[in-house]
């Protein structure tokens, strides 16, 4: 029980840290002169299996700004995701992974 409110409480300060700085990156995107923007779409492959689990990291990733889920396949073991600047997808991922999946994964069990 003290485990699982470990793991939330991660995944809540993770989610709040990632909000300050994407809004922070979303901001410096909407002040420059000349919109240096990359947007583009990618398949973010998730373990998650439980389909609250699925549902909270899919509306993890919308309520971040510059992020949003699109859908989610039929298999439910892959979400399409927009991003307003990506450089690389498997930063973006990696980004996801580790901010708000491997707490929700931990959470699952």
């Amino acid at each position: 029980m003290l485990l699982k409110l470990y793991h939330a409480l991660r995944l809540t300060l993770s989610f709040a840290w990632e909000l300050l700085l994407s809004n922070f990156a979303v901001m410096r995107i909407v002040l420059m002169p000349r919109l240096a923007i990359r947007p583009g779409i990618i398949a973010y492959k998730t373990e998650l299996t439980n389909d609250l689990a699925l549902a909270t990291l899919a509306n993890l990733i919308t309520l971040t700004p510059g992020t949003l889920t699109l859908d989610i396949s039929e298999d439910r073991s892959t979400l399409f995701i927009h991003t307003l600047n990506i450089s690389d997808a498997a930063e973006v991922a990696e980004g996801i992974r580790s901010a708000f999946e491997t707490s929700l994964l931990e959470l699952e069990r």
